[in-house]
């Protein structure tokens, strides 16, 4: 897949049958005006025309079981496949409305009713018109099916709502930033953090609004992470170079944490056939592991970096990866009691057909520090250790890694 899957979306631009669009066929509900489903609760907040937005509810009409697998999390719990996944989309129904992000009405309401529950909620959906077969696919929210015009939505049964966010919600002259870590520290779940200040029920009263869901996504992800690294940069130094391996659903993930004071850098390679990988880029050859046989392939290749003192910018490289990938590690190091210099690079290859949204990123960094670590004396070890289960040659990698070009140099990192 590549850039044109994008701008397509199953048209069949390029002449050949799209796998993503025949998931979805094969799984379509039959259209109605008027059903009731489980709503997991999923919400999904546009960017487009801001701050005059098309919001609203997905829904599922026949199949009630569906709610029970809303995320990335649940998806690798189960270790869904791409297949799987795309199959639960398709049965989705996106009933939305246009709305602007600081006026209240009543499918805001119910949307924000929805927001609080942990649990899916039984909702009856009325629908101004049947919904049309589109899909949209992005790299930071999860594939959208189905679309329609609701007219009105009605929850059949009481949403659950854990007290801890029923009381913080209620707290309007708390930030956003204070409540999102004060949840996350009650153990509430990321993906339900990002629907609470999606949708516009976290901070100061005169503060609340409708966040664009891509935004609320990255931001829920930067807030909690950022809190950790004001513990972590007080931590001892890791005191040997340590390697974790991980992948998910064509994602494969390799971290390598150095011993020195915190820094961070990303570094995605897209394989050629894989989702979002770039047309113009050059071609190398590689060896492939299992076959030592020479292939031409091309690649792109992108980075972002922080030092210790963190970043100013947004990471418009790699863009919600950076903070999705960031998150998972800030984690290990908190439950570790260490800080150290890391650099996490994610292989995207073909396999990864079809975009799922950010939190497969998320995942698969989880469960590469769930992982049995490797330990090394030097980072060329290291190095050639990962060489070993990834196909982007390592001599691009290190031409390309900040970290790695100026780890333990004269001055300390964090004076970059």
């Amino acid at each position: 897949m590549n850039n044109l899957c994008i701008k397509c979306k199953g048209k069949g631009l390029c002449g050949h049958p799209c796998r993503i669009l025949a998931k979805f066929k094969d799984n379509a509900p039959k259209p109605k005006l008027h059903f009731s489903g489980k709503s997991a609760p999923e919400l999904f907040v546009g960017r487009i025309g801001y701050p005059y937005i098309n919001a609203g509810i997905l829904t599922p009409q026949d199949n009630d079981n569906i709610s029970n697998f809303p995320s990335a999390e649940e998806w690798s719990k189960q270790n869904f496949s791409i297949a799987n996944v795309l199959r639960l989309r398709g049965q989705l129904i996106y009933g939305k409305a246009k709305t602007h992000i600081k006026i209240n009405d009543k499918i805001k309401q119910v949307t924000q009713e929805l927001a609080l529950s942990s649990k899916p909620v039984s909702t009856e959906i009325f629908l101004k018109k049947k919904p049309t077969f589109q899909f949209t696919i992005d790299k930071i929210f999860q594939p959208m099916t189905n679309p329609a015009p609701i007219k009105k939505a009605i929850l059949e049964e009481n949403p659950h709502v854990p007290k801890k966010v029923d009381y913080l919600i209620n707290d309007i002259d708390a930030k956003s930033v204070d409540v999102i870590n004060e949840l996350y520290k009650s153990n509430t779940k990321i993906d339900h953090l990002q629907k609470l200040l999606s949708i516009g029920l976290l901070g100061k009263k005169s503060a609340r609004r409708m966040v664009p869901t891509r935004w609320s996504i990255t931001a829920t992800d930067d807030t909690i992470s950022k809190e950790h690294l004001k513990k972590i940069r007080y931590f001892q130094h890791l005191n040997q170079i340590t390697l974790y391996s991980g992948n998910f659903l064509g994602n494969y993930i390799e971290a390598l944490l150095l011993p020195g004071p915190f820094a961070f850098e990303a570094i995605e390679s897209w394989q050629q056939g894989s989702t979002y990988h770039h047309e113009e880029t050059e071609q190398v050859k590689f060896k492939t592991p299992k076959h030592q046989n020479t292939k031409t392939s091309k690649f792109s290749i992108a980075s972002d970096y922080e030092n210790f003192n963190g970043r100013k910018a947004y990471a418009y490289n790699i863009t919600g990866g950076y903070y999705a990938m960031r998150l998972p590690l800030t984690e290990y190091l908190i439950k570790t009691k260490r800080q150290a210099s890391i650099l996490i690079f994610r292989e995207i290859r073909p396999e990864y057909y079809a975009p799922l949204g950010v939190g497969i990123v998320r995942e698969t960094a989880k469960r590469t520090f769930q992982n049995n670590p490797k330990h090394f004396d030097t980072i060329q070890e290291a190095l050639q250790n990962i060489t070993t289960r990834i196909q982007t040659p390592i001599k691009q990698i290190k031409q390309k890694s900040w970290l790695l070009n100026n780890y333990n140099k004269q001055k300390s990192i964090f004076d970059f």
